[in-house]
């Protein structure tokens, strides 16, 4: 293995598909020994009964230059991820990135449903698959990500502090849990910034996932057939530039000066310089902003 992570070890937690898939891809392309945990396996599918496997995640880390390992870990049960973390320790000896990816929750929410209208017990599993989850995973992962100096941790959220502190996103239940993720970001920094980790929260901008593209009825090679239908999708980006965001961070010697704070794919590729894998380097949080949610007609032009 070569290249600028060659020597570290990723847990990507929730890399069976979309950006958790597209951060272990890129980690590993980066050099990286990754780490990729899920609950859907080639034996056994998740509740969503989808095809993506993590052992195909750590297949596509390996062919990207890195080496990828899939563990079949439900981050809902603390032992699970204690004996994640144990076999990391006894395999590798450290840790040096942790990127809190959990969900689960597409199939939970319900778009523009007011609480007292929206299933409960559905709002509440999506709590716990999208805040409990990262609780759990940081509790036992950090004591060995914090044995090196330097660590990085990365809370996956949809939504910059900024948009999100002005914006109600879809519902209760998927506001609550989004924000909480940046909020928990900003919490891990106070406590590790003073102890040599960084922890930052990261926003992918509208992820042309795996999901996304077949409720579009589309593929990675004909997405730009849905702008038809659905015309703001033209600033969509695949999972490997927010990818490309967490290797440029995990890179850095300097990611410290993001402690705490609250970063997109798009902003990040400004600072560093990366771009997607058209080429392109879209801008989706400045977008939605000026132009989506501005009412105005759908124009990347000049986002990407």
């Amino acid at each position: 293995m070569s290249g600028p992570l060659k020597d570290k070890v990723a847990l990507v937690a929730g890399a069976t598909r979309g950006a958790g898939r597209g951060i272990a891809v890129e980690l590993g392309a980066a050099g990286a020994t990754v780490y990729v945990t899920g609950r859907s396996t080639r034996e056994h599918r998740s509740e969503y009964d989808r095809p993506e496997t993590i052992e195909d995640t750590a297949d596509l880390v390996t062919a990207a230059g890195g080496r990828g390992i899939a563990v079949p870990t439900d981050h809902l049960v603390p032992s699970e991820v204690r004996t994640l973390v144990d076999r990391i320790a006894d395999e590798q000896g450290r840790l040096d990135v942790l990127v809190n990816d959990v969900w689960g929750g597409e199939r939970l929410f319900e778009w523009d449903t007011p609480v007292w209208e929206h299933d409960l017990d559905n709002g509440l599993r999506l709590l716990r698959l999208g805040i409990e989850t990262h609780a759990i995973t940081s509790h036992h992962a950090l004591p060995l990500l914090l044995r090196r100096p330097g660590g990085l941790v990365v809370e996956m959220t949809d939504g910059t502090a900024e948009y999100n502190a002005a914006t109600y996103r879809v519902s209760f239940f998927y506001d609550l849990a989004k924000s909480a993720v940046l909020r928990m970001a900003f919490a891990l920094g106070q406590e590790l910034g003073p102890r040599g980790a960084t922890a930052v929260a990261l926003t992918p901008g509208w992820l042309r996932s795996e999901m996304m593209l077949d409720n579009f009825g589309v593929t990675e090679d004909n997405w730009r057939d849905a702008l038809e239908r659905v015309p703001h999708f033209g600033i969509s980006e695949t999972p490997f530039y927010v990818g490309r965001a967490v290797a440029a961070l995990a890179a850095d010697p300097e990611r410290a000066r993001w402690n705490g704070e609250s970063l997109s794919s798009g902003g990040l590729a400004r600072t560093y310089g990366f771009t997607d894998r058209d080429g392109s380097r879209p801008d989706a949080w400045r977008y939605l902003v000026e132009v989506q949610d501005a009412g105005k007609p759908a124009d990347a032009a000049g986002y990407r």
